[in-house]
C-alpha cells in the first residue's frame, strides 16, 4: 500500500527555519515525484514544489523560491521540505503527495499533514 508520513511541523518564530519530512512506504521513489502542497486557514490547497527523478526540483509556487527547498534520501525513502526566512503567511497545514512519474503527473496519495505555525 502506497502510504506517505509527514512529520516535523511545530510553532516557529519569524525568519526561523524547519524541516519538513515525508516518509514514503510502499512504491520506491524512482517511478513518483513527491510534491509539497499546503492549506491555510480558509484557503484553498496550493502547490509549493516538487521533486522527481525524471525533473529534478520543480518549482509551483514564487512566493516559497529562495525560501524553501526539497531534498530528497532514497535509501531513506525520505523527502525533506527545508524551510527557511519563514513568515506569518507561511502558517498553514503542510502535505506532501506522490504524483506518477514526473511533477505534473497524477496526484496519487497525499500523507496526512502536519501544522506549521509560524508567529510573527
Amino acid at each position: 500500500e502506497v502510504q506517505l508520513v509527514e512529520s516535523g511541523g511545530g510553532l516557529v518564530q519569524a525568519g526561523g527555519s524547519l524541516r519538513l519530512s515525508c516518509a514514503a512506504s510502499g512504491f520506491t521513489l524512482d517511478d513518483y515525484a513527491i510534491g509539497w502542497f499546503r492549506q491555510a486557514p480558509g484557503k484553498e490547497r496550493e502547490g509549493l514544489l516538487c521533486i522527481s527523478s525524471r525533473d529534478g526540483l520543480t518549482y509551483y509556487e514564487d512566493s516559497v523560491k529562495g525560501r524553501f527547498t526539497i531534498s530528497s534520501d532514497n535509501a531513506k525513502k525520505t523527502v525533506y521540505l527545508q524551510m527557511d526566512s519563514l513568515k506569518p503567511e507561511d502558517t498553514a497545514v503542510y502535505y506532501c503527495v506522490a504524483r506518477w512519474n514526473h511533477c505534473g503527473g497524477d496526484l496519487r496519495r497525499w500523507g496526512q499533514g502536519t501544522q506549521v505555525t509560524v508567529s510573527s
